[in-house]
């Protein structure tokens, strides 16, 4: 099986949504896909069980204001397919990456998955001189509802000395495979990272865990109409409301 290396790309925060899950649901091929992209404008991302009440109840804090303050917001919001926590992107690195039904890992329990993945990370990590690690596997899991990188839970990409959270990620499984939103908090790395190296290390690396043979693809010629209407569906305040 292949490792399909697709190409950068920047879009709005449901237009980013939208193609992450059309990658799962509708890739043309039975191959391992992987992608980072950016964001056209500043945005947070939040799990698809969240409660919008909650999750706006976060964004003050993001924002750097004081208990009791208010504003009104900049960021960009969306709704995911996957699940985990709010995630602020505006000083992160997001990739995507789907393991299709019938990859060995793809069956694996999910922690085992996420452990997989984090530790090529944390290796790709490494080698740009970052003291990247895994938090223990015996950590108490962190609530569901808070800020993604205010506290790491098992499994994530910790910094070795100061214990801070680099990277997280959130999946969600269907009939097509895997899907893993991941976000790497650039300010926790703590050294001077050459991204487009990183990326390449990266891949190798998910290459050999995964035991697949990376290849730079194209971007897959989706139905222009089902991409757009996707994107609509997550832009629409009924999806980012939906509970």
């Amino acid at each position: 099986m292949k490792l399909h290396v697709l190409p950068d790309r920047t879009d709005s925060a449901a237009g980013n949504m939208a193609a992450d899950f059309l990658l799962l649901r509708r890739y043309p091929e039975v191959a391992v896909r992987f992608r980072h992209y950016g964001w056209h404008r500043p945005a947070c991302t939040f799990g698809y069980s969240q409660k919008i009440a909650l999750v706006r109840g976060q964004l003050p804090a993001l924002a750097g204001l004081g208990a009791g303050e208010s504003a009104e917001q900049p960021l960009e919001l969306c709704r995911r397919p996957t699940g985990g926590g709010v995630v602020d992107h505006r000083e992160d690195w997001t990739y995507a990456l789907v393991i299709p039904r019938g990859h060995p890992t793809e069956e694996l329990r999910a922690v085992e998955s996420y452990r997989l993945v984090h530790a090529a990370l944390a290796a790709a990590l490494r080698r740009q001189g970052t003291a990247a690690m895994l938090q223990p596997a015996e950590t108490e899991p962190a609530a569901a509802t808070g800020v993604c990188f205010q506290r790491a839970e098992p499994h994530d990409v910790i910094h070795a000395a100061s214990r801070e959270k680099i990277a997280g990620a959130a999946q969600k499984r269907n009939k097509h495979g895997l899907l893993f939103q991941g976000s790497i908090w650039r300010p926790a790395v703590r050294a001077t990272v050459d991204w487009a190296e990183f990326r390449e290390d990266f891949v190798r690396e998910l290459a050999a865990a995964l035991h697949v043979e990376p290849e730079a693809t194209a971007w897959p010629d989706f139905a222009e109409h089902e991409l757009e209407g996707l994107t609509e569906q997550y832009a629409a305040p009924e999806w980012t409301e939906a509970r």
